[in-house]
């Protein structure tokens, strides 16, 4: 993945273990980027390039992930939420749009249950809806996720070779996956297992801002028919399905996810 070319500043969270980047300081629109598991904000260097020159982009590792690593007891994924509202306090944010792949399509939208007021917009890609997952898929899932964290605490090379090709379509796009997945640490995997308490704990509210839906046509099996069910619940969302892309959208069609994202941010000012 190359560096990203625009001015990047790195900034901890503070009372967090949380390090994030910032981009476009100054810009009067928000967006956050939320990265997915085993990634790092390093996934959305096409987006702080592309973005930035008219939007505040902040992009964070998330807890256990790149260099957010400065954990104290009981630090989890379920705290994510309270991180994202801490970073937008000090940036002095009032309301952003979020964005999320896959892991932060699910953070995201645990931040939207808890802190929805903070909001002007949500992009969940690659995920499903946690106020609403089906129990069967949810024992499905759980089975891949263990399989997948065998094969990292056996060799992370295994797991990261066998994660590219299930997460991304396009060669580069596998490879830049890839080399992120290698830089995880092992010893990371227990922050993931708060997952659960995201899931089924709440029921959603009337949403008072926009919802785009997103996936990519290459991805799992069950995506497109989670993502249709749940763009049809919600009627007021907007369905995106991209083509030539797998579940990481963002890295394998960058330019469309750009051109999306920037229209879904205009529309939700």
């Amino acid at each position: 993945m190359k560096e990203a070319s625009v001015r990047v500043v790195e900034k901890t969270a503070e009372g967090t273990p949380i390090v994030y980047y910032v981009s476009g300081e100054g810009n009067s629109e928000c967006v956050v980027f939320l990265h997915a598991a085993f990634a790092d904000h390093t996934q959305f260097n096409p987006q702080v390039d592309a973005l930035s020159e008219k939007y505040c982009v902040i992009v964070p590792d998330l807890i256990g992930h790149g260099r957010s690593q400065n954990v104290q007891k009981g630090d989890n994924i379920d705290k994510m939420a309270d991180y994202i509202k801490t970073i937008l306090d000090r940036e002095n944010v009032r309301k952003a749009h979020l964005a999320g792949v896959s892991l932060g399509a699910v953070v995201e939208q645990d931040f939207a249950n808890k802190y929805p007021e903070r909001l002007k917009s949500i992009a969940c890609f690659g995920g499903y809806d946690i106020n609403h997952f089906d129990a069967k898929e949810q024992k499905k899932n759980s089975k891949g996720q263990v399989g997948m964290m065998f094969k990292a605490l056996f060799s992370i090379k295994w797991f990261a070779e066998s994660n590219k090709k299930i997460s991304a379509y396009t060669e580069q796009a596998q490879q830049d996956f890839y080399e992120m997945n290698i830089r995880f640490p092992k010893k990371s995997f227990m922050f993931l297992g708060g997952l659960n308490k995201l899931v089924n704990k709440r029921r959603t509210a009337p949403r008072a801002y926009g919802l785009l839906i997103g996936c990519g046509e290459h991805d799992i099996a069950a995506a497109q028919p989670i993502s249709r069910r749940w763009h049809e619940s919600e009627p007021d969302s907007r369905l995106v399905i991209f083509k030539g892309a797998g579940h990481l959208v963002n890295m394998d069609v960058p330019e469309k996810f750009n051109e999306v994202m920037t229209e879904f941010i205009e529309n939700n000012k």
